[in-house]
């Protein structure tokens, strides 16, 4: 009669879960903008953009607030080291849109029209290539206390 042996359960090591967090970081700045479209009439402009299309601009304090998501680091215990996020979002986005007009002042809306939710895409791209593609990143944008748009959606 044979012996049957039982060997007990392996651990697969591969097979480690990671925790993924969000972490938060929230900016602002102020700038100037007129929504319009030089291919529609200025009644059509009006109609659709209201006082946003403003031949002499308008203003908004925008706030920012830059969601990225990813794997704890086990020996910093980070996502993503708050002050390395908070400089990348001062050098590459607030000094690069307070206290400009962006149809007038930057490159990124010399041709496309800065509606809130094109600047928060413009943001997403910028900060996107300056991250590790291990994190995830989203941008919430509020033009006004109660208007905010969100890029990426999902």
């Amino acid at each position: 009669m044979d012996i049957l042996q039982v060997e007990s359960p392996r651990v697969n090591t591969t097979d480690v879960v990671v925790p993924r967090v969000a972490v938060f970081r929230k900016e602002h700045f102020n700038a100037a903008h007129r929504l319009h479209n030089p291919n529609w009439s200025d009644e059509k402009n009006e109609r659709v953009y209201g006082k946003c299309n403003n031949p002499h601009y308008h203003g908004h304090n925008y706030e920012l607030i830059v969601q990225v998501a990813g794997p704890v680091d086990p020996e910093t215990g980070y996502v993503i080291d708050m002050k390395y996020l908070g400089d990348l979002i001062k050098e590459h986005v607030t000094e690069r849109f307070d206290h400009k007009n962006l149809n007038l002042d930057t490159e990124e809306f010399a041709d496309l029209n800065p509606s809130a939710e094109n600047i928060a895409i413009v943001i997403y791209n910028i900060l996107r290539n300056l991250l590790s593609d291990s994190l995830d990143l989203k941008i919430r944008l509020y033009e006004t206390e109660r208007n905010f748009v969100e890029y990426p959606v999902a």
